[in-house]
């Protein structure tokens, strides 16, 4: 299986784990964008069928979360020569109408996520809905200006401007009181993926203006803006 390939000599991260399967199973752009259900949230159905594999692994024992995000082997799959797919399915399924029966299937990963399994996502689709039908543009920007204010940025404006080449705003983000870097954010209030161009437009109106940019979305990356953001020789986009 290839998480269990993927974690026999390291920790990883959940978006690590991502990253590592799509580059191994060589998704296109066209699978990559697909989402789960683009009217609850923008979770892709990769992800989705990720998120269902980790919690099918962690019930049987063969995976754990030790931090969140942050997945290892147990040692009860260190020491397993050969692993059955379908043995984990009816192993945890049977588990589960032992604990439920008139329940939601807790195996669902639509009610369970990387850190907390059994955690249902109602509260997530609400707030997916609020941000993409509910929010205007201008309360978008205001949300971010505060989510970067309650992280320890100082000095953060929305600037407001038109025209401006994508920067919705500006701030300074200081590191244990000894250094600053100055910060310009776009904000996009979308339902897909952002691409590449976008990021490299962004890029581009940062120059001469800040340290590093920042670019935040109710949606997702494309693999190439993933790439964009972090190419060698580049300023990087956080």
């Amino acid at each position: 299986m290839i998480i269990l390939e993927l974690l026999i000599s390291s920790l990883i991260k959940s978006n690590e784990m991502y990253e590592e399967v799509v580059e191994l199973e060589k998704f296109d752009e066209d699978t990559l964008a697909v989402l789960h259900n683009p009217e609850k949230s923008s979770q892709t159905e990769i992800g989705y069928r990720l998120a269902w594999a980790r919690t099918y692994l962690k019930k049987a024992g063969y995976l754990e979360n030790s931090a969140r995000g942050v997945w290892a082997l147990t040692d009860k799959a260190k020491q397993s020569e050969e692993i059955d797919s379908r043995e984990i399915v009816s192993h945890v399924r049977s588990l589960d109408k032992k604990t439920s029966k008139d329940s939601e299937d807790p195996t669902d990963p639509a009610t369970a996520i990387d850190e907390s399994p059994e955690e249902t996502l109602a509260w997530r689709e609400r707030l997916h809905h609020i941000l993409i039908e509910e929010m205007s543009p201008d309360a978008f920007e205001r949300l971010t200006q505060r989510m970067l204010r309650e992280s320890g940025f100082v000095h953060v404006k929305v600037t407001g401007r038109t025209g401006d080449g994508g920067i919705d705003g500006k701030g300074i983000a200081r590191i244990n009181g000894l250094m600053s870097f100055h910060i310009c954010f776009q904000c996009k209030k979308y339902k897909g993926s952002v691409g590449s161009p976008e990021i490299r437009d962004f890029r581009g109106a940062t120059v001469g203006r800040a340290d590093r940019g920042m670019f935040i979305t109710t949606g997702s990356f494309t693999k190439p803006a993933i790439e964009e953001a972090n190419r060698d020789g580049a300023a990087p986009i956080d």
